[in-house]
């Protein structure tokens, strides 16, 4: 059974860091994808960065890029989303997901794989 946890949520003034987590378990980490997405209060989800494990290529949507980094532990089936000068717009829960990954694209459908609970960010003016 595919397990994802994700964590390391919080409270955070607007320009601070935070890095959150996800932990996967029940998947040859090396085979899958990693996504992470958010949803904000009142608006759609929105996928942010996914990083493929299998070829080591990662994603980031331009409103985060040159503030946020994927990255990952093989060892320990983790992957990260350090986020930095945090703005109000980043509030939200933040989700992660897993599939497979294919060699078509970077980051696969993860409405085909599988989800975890999300942890809540909280950007403070």
């Amino acid at each position: 059974e595919v397990q994802l946890q994700a964590s390391g949520g919080g409270l955070v003034q607007a320009g601070g860091s935070l890095r959150i987590s996800c932990a996967a378990s029940g998947i040859t980490f090396e085979e899958y994808a990693i996504g992470w997405f958010r949803r904000a209060p009142g608006k759609e989800r929105e996928g942010v960065a996914c990083i493929n494990m299998k070829d080591g290529r990662s994603f980031l949507i331009d409103s985060v890029k040159g503030r946020f980094i994927i990255s990952s532990d093989n060892a320990k089936n983790t992957v990260y989303l350090q986020m930095n000068s945090l703005n109000a717009d980043d509030t939200a829960v933040y989700y992660c997901a897993a599939e497979k990954a294919i060699p078509t694209a970077l980051c696969p459908d993860f409405d085909l794989g599988s989800w975890g609970p999300g942890t809540l960010v909280t950007v403070s003016s």
